[in-house]
């Protein structure tokens, strides 16, 4: 399991109405590495709405349609839901997923 990794979570929550949904890893890797049960996530949606806190993602990603991450609903999850593995980001996503969440937590350099 890894930084920047994609995985379909059935029933992510009991207000989520999708059946499954896509989240990225995006805790960092000593923390993914750890005891810890959980890491933090940030869900995947079809609609992209433009803002500078959301990554375009599709099929390179190994999506089967485009949608984005969404930066400013984080959530966490047990390690253990984690287990269906749909992609990974490339090092370039990886660099716009790293400012998106900068700008979502107003992390200044």
């Amino acid at each position: 399991m890894k930084r920047g990794e994609l995985y379909r979570v059935g029933h992510p929550s009991a207000r989520d109405p999708k059946k499954s949904r896509v989240f990225v890893i995006v805790s960092r890797q000593v923390l993914i590495d750890s005891r810890f049960s959980t890491v933090i996530c940030a869900p995947i949606y079809s609609a992209h709405d433009g803002l500078s806190t959301q990554v375009l993602v599709g099929a390179d990603e190994g999506l089967k349609h485009d949608g984005s991450i969404h930066c400013d609903e984080l959530v966490s999850i047990p390690k253990s839901a984690l287990t269906n593995f749909v992609g990974q980001l490339s090092p370039q996503k990886m660099q716009a997923l790293d400012l998106a969440l900068r700008i979502a937590l107003d992390i200044t350099n």
